[in-house]
């Protein structure tokens, strides 16, 4: 029985993940090795809900109650030690979440479940970083995961079915609706999806056949997409973007796989967006979750 989880990793994922498991009731564990990432966290947690309180979609005694299950702080061992079920989201590279694993596998308990909520890298990358590749699976979030209902549960050929039982019935607990995939691919389903648009609204603004503003104005107005795929780079974070490509390179060694030019150069550049201020459009102030 789940009753306490683990997010590792209070960045844009993890901290929203960590207060949907408080909401779902479990006490909940957010770690981070930095300790002013974890305070910003909680800030902007408590100004998530006070709005949600305001516009009625929760009550003062709702939140109150999850933030008294939602503790935090930056050492792995206190938060995993006594974690039934872990979730991963630290940045999009391998050679991170292998090592988060091999100290996941060393501080958690033998029976505790070892997630990664990786948008690309699947689990069986990183499973054999432990010594329970059967209690290791994919758990994909969407941002941001207090909006975005689905959730993506991926098993490898070594995950046990108790283990995708466990993750889909923690996933029902906090109101996600979660999506079994019993097969591995690198991206999932929908980021194969989007990551294909993506891609061709890229290569389509590197060929000069429309600017930025015009793509996405396209993909809205044309196609009845919700945001265009330049502004949705921006909210969800051009570095992501360019780890996930970088990534699937690595494991494909397709030319077509390697991240674009000019997304390489808004990375260096640290224009990621909005949470930066900019990326493919200037932003006034950073902003949260509108919710």
């Amino acid at each position: 029985m789940i009753k306490t989880i683990c997010v590792v990793g209070a960045g844009s994922m993890g901290h929203q993940i960590a207060m949907l498991c408080a909401l779902g009731g479990y006490n909940t564990v957010l770690q981070d090795i930095n300790e002013q990432v974890l305070k910003e966290a909680e800030t902007k947690l408590q100004d998530i809900l006070h709005k949600w309180v305001a516009k009625k979609k929760i009550t003062a005694e709702e939140k109150d109650a999850a933030f008294s299950r939602l503790s935090y702080t930056i050492s792995l061992q206190e938060a995993a030690s006594a974690a039934d079920f872990v979730i991963e989201a630290v940045v999009e590279k391998l050679d991170v979440k292998r090592e988060v694993f091999t100290k996941l596998d060393r501080i958690a308990p033998k029976h505790a479940i070892l997630a990664t909520n990786s948008s690309t890298i699947v689990s069986s990358l990183i499973a054999d970083a432990t010594n329970r590749p059967d209690k290791v699976c994919n758990v994909h979030f969407f941002f941001p995961p207090l909006v975005m209902d689905c959730v993506e549960v991926v098993m490898s050929e070594q995950t046990s079915e108790e283990t995708a039982q466990l993750a889909m019935d923690v996933c029902e607990r906090i109101n996600r609706t979660a999506v079994l995939l019993r097969k591995e691919i690198s991206g999932f389903v929908a980021n194969r999806i989007l990551g294909a648009l993506m891609d061709e609204a890229l290569h389509l603004y590197e060929q000069g056949i429309a600017d930025v503003k015009d793509i996405d104005l396209i993909c809205t107005k044309a196609l009845n997409h919700p945001i265009g795929p330049f502004a949705l780079m921006d909210l969800s974070g051009i570095d992501v973007v360019y780890y996930v490509k970088q990534q699937r390179y690595a494991e494909t060694g397709d030319p077509s796989d390697k991240p674009n030019a000019c997304l390489e150069e808004k990375v260096k550049a640290g224009k990621l967006g909005r949470k930066t201020g900019e990326g493919w459009y200037m932003y006034k102030q950073l902003e949260g979750v509108k919710n």
